[in-house]
């Protein structure tokens, strides 16, 4: 394992351990109110070996300090690259030890890290190593912790992905753009469309911060990179198809989602583009994926994403990274209400697109907020998850999963029916839950109330059968009961995302010595997973460490 309970590559399996895809270093994994531990990620392809361009910052609310941080830790340990490495400094490369060695964690001996670190005399300064922590096997240019910090935030990093733009995942690359000057190119600053706007709107403006960017007349430190809902199929091919390279190694993929109702009515927010139906009817072929778009989702976005003059509802975004050598794949959440109290609901359209990667085994791992434990009502989530939550859209997520593979392993003439007609294959589960779905104002009558566990978003109300709902296939109700059937009708204890590993970001600190918010948190995830019999782990992301996928 990995510390504090983040998983390793491999745990408990005696095969020759694989080399994980990504490695993901949390600078900050909280939510506040505390400043400096915020949301703030970087993602790298482990094939890339610390490469020029090679990294990612997806947000970036904790960014140059953080790393700075892990640097003057860790730096006092730093060793000459032709030195006789100790058994667990070895590189990575080899992936002859356990990230759990590779990362084990060294107080400084210090207590600084800027000035001195334990290394042979005779050791070049530009073949210093680091040897632990979430940035060994690094090869530092520099003697001091900062300095280092700043060549590895100007030379490694080139974009900047960002979920949504509130303080708390914006702060640090705004404050850091000051230090872009000494680039030999503009950092990338990714998002999608609604996203974008915001930093033109009201960061890049000379008022709250200097136009920093290539456009309207700024100073071109920072080159707007407008993503597109679902992919752009134009781009790419295969499984490839749609995802758009944002540095050496990774393409990424962007849906939207909803975090919350706006107290303000802005018109087009909760479009995830701001363009008229119109240009939205024009633009379906091109804007989402082949294996998520259905004419339910679609019609799902024409009535919730896509409405004008619907209801106002704040922005965020979800992203699947893609690894381009191996192609396995990581799901990153931004900030995200449960569809089941959303006016704008738009996570179900995440799963569909999640489901075959996970049957395909290319998913390796999901990052999702929950920012509350389980004494947060309803009705001050404010457009955040609690552990019921959590498990109530995995819930929807499971069931994708055990459709898909279902489909997969048994077609039935009707389901090829079905396709034939020009369906896709993820039709008849996004039909099912929507034909399902409760009015608006049922649901708002429901918020006091907590969910039980059981409770599925999207799914409930009744209502009649239609033909095209007799054309479903057989989704148990029960988690439990698709554990307990294998796809051949024998007996399995298979759980629909057995191996899926969940890692919880965006923790609000209770300002509380105990307990830990994240520690009751975690314990109350575990308890309604195993009633709800996913199969999926979860574990904390903590400042400082590695995820390994």
């Amino acid at each position: 394992m990995r510390p504090h309970g983040v998983d390793g590559m491999n745990a408990g399996d005696d095969r020759p351990p694989k080399p994980p895809a990504f490695q993901i270093i949390v600078l900050g994994s909280g939510g506040g109110p505390i400043e400096d531990n915020v949301t703030g990620l970087l993602v790298r392809s482990t094939a890339t070996h610390w490469a020029k361009g090679s990294v990612l910052a997806v947000d970036a609310g904790t960014h140059l300090a953080a790393v700075t941080n892990i640097l003057k830790q860790h730096l006092p340990h730093a060793i000459s690259r032709n030195s006789s490495l100790p058994s667990n400094c070895k590189p990575q490369t080899t992936f002859s030890t356990s990230p759990d060695e590779r990362a084990a964690s060294v107080e400084p001996t210090n207590g600084n890290g800027d000035d001195v670190y334990a290394t042979p005399l005779d050791a070049v300064r530009s073949q210093l190593v680091l040897s632990t922590g979430p940035l060994a096997d690094w090869e530092v240019p520099h003697t001091t912790a900062k300095a280092n910090a700043a060549y590895f935030v100007r030379n490694l990093i080139t974009t900047y992905l960002v979920t949504h733009p509130h303080l708390d995942h914006i702060s640090g690359f705004v404050i850091n753009t000051a230090g872009f000057q000494h680039t030999s190119r503009p950092k990338r600053l990714a998002g999608l469309q609604s996203t974008i706007d915001a930093f033109k709107t009201h960061i890049f403006n000379d008022i709250v911060w200097p136009n920093l960017s290539d456009e309207d007349g700024g100073v071109g430190l920072v080159s707007y990179m407008r993503l597109a809902e679902g992919g752009n199929l134009a781009i790419g091919e295969g499984e490839g198809r749609g995802y758009i390279e944002v540095c050496d190694g990774l393409a990424v993929k962007s849906w939207s989602v909803s975090h919350g109702k706006c107290m303000h009515n802005h018109g087009k927010r909760g479009s995830g583009s701001g363009h008229t139906i119109e240009q939205f009817n024009d633009s379906f072929p091109r804007r989402a994926s082949q294996s998520a778009i259905t004419p339910s989702s679609l019609q799902h976005g024409r009535e919730h994403a896509y409405s004008l003059g619907g209801p106002c509802v704040t922005d965020s975004s979800a992203f699947f990274l893609r690894d381009d050598h191996t192609g396995h794949e990581v799901l990153i959440f931004g900030d995200v209400e449960p569809d089941s109290l959303s006016l704008s609901p738009r996570t179900e359209q995440v799963w569909s697109d999640a489901a075959p990667k996970i049957v395909a085994g290319l998913l390796k791992g999901v990052l999702i907020e929950c920012s509350y434990d389980e004494s947060q009502s309803d009705d001050t989530l404010f457009g955040h998850l609690a552990p019921r939550h959590v498990v109530a859209e995995l819930q929807v997520l499971a069931k994708k999963v055990y459709a898909q593979r279902n489909r997969r392993t048994d077609p039935s003439p009707l389901k090829r029916k079905r396709m034939s007609n020009g369906m896709n294959a993820h039709d008849d589960i996004i039909g099912h839950t929507r034909k399902g779905r409760p009015s608006q104002q049922s649901r708002q009558r429901g918020r006091k109330s907590n969910p039980s566990p059981a409770t599925v978003p999207g799914e409930g109300s009744g209502g009649r059968a239609t033909a095209e709902e007799s054309l479903k296939p057989d989704v148990p109700d029960s988690m439990h009961d698709i554990s307990r059937r294998s796809l051949d009708g024998h007996a399995s204890e298979g759980k629909p995302l057995d191996g899926l590993r969940v890692i919880i970001i965006h923790v609000k600190d209770n300002l509380k010595d105990y307990p830990d918010a994240g520690e009751t948190i975690l314990m109350q995830l575990q308890e309604r997973e195993e009633e709800a019999g996913l199969g999926c782990s979860f574990a904390l992301s903590r400042a400082g460490t590695s995820i390994w996928l």
